[in-house]
């Protein structure tokens, strides 16, 4: 009993690891470095993310960006999945989403992992999180602003997650909506003062 106490111990500890680590290549970094236009840090918002990639006017980096984020989410919560089970894909999803916002490569100020929370909910719990995904784009679509579209689809997830896979994966994306609204304190604060950018609009 012990041992197997354990064997389930290091498995999780090994899919948190290695979620974290999945989690925290910082793609909007690399990408918009290896197409010489410098470091996105220091460009608008200065989030690593793909809607500031976006602001470089490079619409194909912040597609790929996005999708790379979000797929790391999801290929840190599948093979985590594949090689210890279900506990250890909720354990990796939430890993790899604390890696892009706390990247150890970058002193752990990374991004506000909408795209890697969106892929995480994607892979555990596939309608929960293709129903994200559409939230976030109606929301998109009529406000045309990136974090307001993040936080209505953030908050929806985990009722989604309830009743479409059940409490673990919604006590999952509870924890990861609550770690997105954390990050986009400073979004909140515009939002409500109205001075929030819209999708594509270069910041300050």
């Amino acid at each position: 009993m012990a041992a197997r106490c354990f064997a389930v111990t290091f498995d999780l500890a090994l899919a948190a690891l290695g979620g974290y680590l999945l989690g925290s290549i910082p793609f909007g970094l690399v990408l918009t470095m290896a197409a010489g236009l410098g470091d996105i840090r220091a460009i608008g918002s200065g989030n690593i993310g793909a809607t500031n990639v976006l602001r470089t006017g490079r619409k194909g980096l912040a597609l790929a960006t996005l999708l790379l984020d979000g797929g790391k989410g999801a290929i840190a919560a599948l093979a985590a999945l594949y090689l210890a089970g279900e506990q250890a894909l909720l354990v990796a999803g939430f890993a790899a989403v604390l890696g892009h916002n706390f990247p150890i490569w970058l002193g752990f100020k990374g991004g506000k992992g909408v795209a890697t929370t969106l892929g995480t909910l994607i892979a555990a719990s596939p309608f929960a999180g293709l129903g994200a995904c559409l939230v976030w784009l109606v929301v998109a679509r009529i406000f045309k602003i990136s974090s307001l579209s993040a936080l209505v689809a953030l908050a929806a997830a985990p009722v989604m997650a309830y009743f479409l896979s059940g409490p673990e994966h919604a006590a999952m994306a509870a924890g990861l909506a609550v770690l997105g609204f954390i990050r986009h304190h400073a979004n909140i604060r515009r939002l409500l003062k109205g001075e929030e950018p819209r999708i594509g609009q270069k910041k300050g």
